[in-house]
């Protein structure tokens, strides 16, 4: 840690201490949408003004230009000083921008980056009823009429779709190839005549997911990103932007929760009773392996040594791990604390609401690569074992 990040610590930390919002998990808890909404774009607003939204953006653009261990310093302490998540505009300022500045042209560029920075939302349309971890078999059609092209289909899991002004959108353009080979990626206009959104309700009783449905949508051809037929290509870029920092703030944020479990067990009068003490003492270094192992991720995204399957490790290890905190936050909240009283809109999975936060740390085993994907990723990519197969078919006496 040289003196120049530690001063950037300083300047950091002082900024969250005069501007993070005060009270601002009563505020999006059990709150109608426009309040929820209303909050993130005064608290990105902010974020952008100080420079601390976009340090992964190139330098010329308002925050960027920053190293790694700079991002790093920021990121920390807007998890350390349990900072709102701009959870409305992460698809906006990482799969979005990221997308853009590896494959845009320069015309989509100053058409949509601008508009990022000045609140837009963007949602992504990936996954499908029957498309999720295998995204290559989506059906969402995308046809090409002169300059335009028709968008049919259905997607599901997005989040924020219903918020969202633009869309990030994988369609099939051609079924004759591998099916990798028949995917283009476009940006889509929420506002067109033909989309309509229709929000999931979960569990918690949020609705942070939602489907879109497609119907004759118009996209013209200046909003095609790459070529048609690479969307596979420029998919792997979206998804890539999920790594590194993201994951770092993640484990700084369990560091949070273990705070909120120390509390409650003081509130229930359990922090004496020796097996919880016991259960605690055992989570903690886990906890703090799963910093570890983000930071050691992150330092060879800067060494550049990174290998394929480093983050489906921290990945897999964080689920993992947050799974326990909550459990145990649970365990200690005791029968009575099991009622929940409400969902917070955009919730982080270390609120200190045990029993939602339970519930929401599911979400974590199956977004961006389910626990069992990241297995595989490591067994096939990493150790060299043979690939799953694809397709299972029974014999006439019904085996295998």
């Amino acid at each position: 840690m040289t003196a120049e990040l530690n001063t950037l610590r300083a300047e950091v930390r002082a900024w969250l201490e005069a501007n993070k919002p005060a009270a601002w998990r009563p505020a999006m808890t059990n709150v109608a949408q426009e309040d929820f909404v209303a909050l993130q774009k005064d608290w990105f607003g902010k974020m952008v003004d100080a420079g601390y939204a976009t340090t992964h953006w190139p330098e010329g653009w308002s925050g960027g230009g920053r190293s790694l261990s700079e991002q790093k310093v920021i990121f920390e302490e807007i998890a350390r000083a349990d900072a709102p998540r701009l959870i409305l505009y992460f698809v906006a300022l990482y799969h979005a921008a990221c997308t853009l500045f590896e494959c845009g042209s320069e015309a989509q560029k100053e058409k949509y980056l601008p508009g990022i920075l000045k609140g837009e939302i963007w949602c992504q349309g990936f996954s499908e009823p029957n498309a999720g971890s295998d995204l290559a078999s989506l059906k969402t059609r995308a046809e090409r009429r002169g300059d335009k092209y028709i968008v049919n289909g259905q997607k599901t899991w997005s989040t924020m779709a219903q918020y969202a002004d633009r869309c990030l959108l994988l369609a099939r353009t051609d079924k004759s190839g591998p099916p990798q080979a028949g995917l283009t990626y476009l940006l889509l206009d929420m506002k067109s005549p033909g989309v309509s959104v229709v929000p999931i309700s979960q569990i918690t009783g949020d609705d942070e997911f939602a489907e879109i449905f497609f119907d004759d949508v118009e996209v013209p051809i200046e909003d095609l990103v790459g070529e048609e037929g690479n969307g596979w290509a420029v998919a792997q870029a979206t998804l890539a932007s999920e790594r590194g920092l993201t994951l770092v703030e993640l484990t700084q944020r369990m560091q949070f929760g273990l705070r909120l479990l120390a509390d409650t067990m003081k509130a229930r009068g359990k922090d004496s009773d020796p097996v919880i003490r016991h259960e605690l003492g055992a989570l903690i270094p886990q906890v703090d392996a799963a910093c570890a192992v983000a930071d050691q991720y992150l330092q060879k995204r800067i060494t550049g040594t990174e290998q394929v399957g480093d983050a489906s490790i921290v990945k897999l290890y964080y689920a993992q791990v947050l799974r326990k905190l909550v459990a145990l936050g649970t365990k200690v909240n005791g029968l009575e604390g099991q009622y929940h009283g409400g969902f917070m809109r955009g919730a982080t999975q270390e609120t200190g609401n045990w029993t939602l936060d339970f519930m929401n740390s599911y979400n974590w085993s199956i977004a961006g690569g389910s626990n069992e994907v990241q297995r595989n990723i490591l067994s096939e990519r990493m150790l060299g074992m043979p690939r799953e197969p694809k397709t299972w078919q029974l014999d006439e006496g019904g085996k295998s």
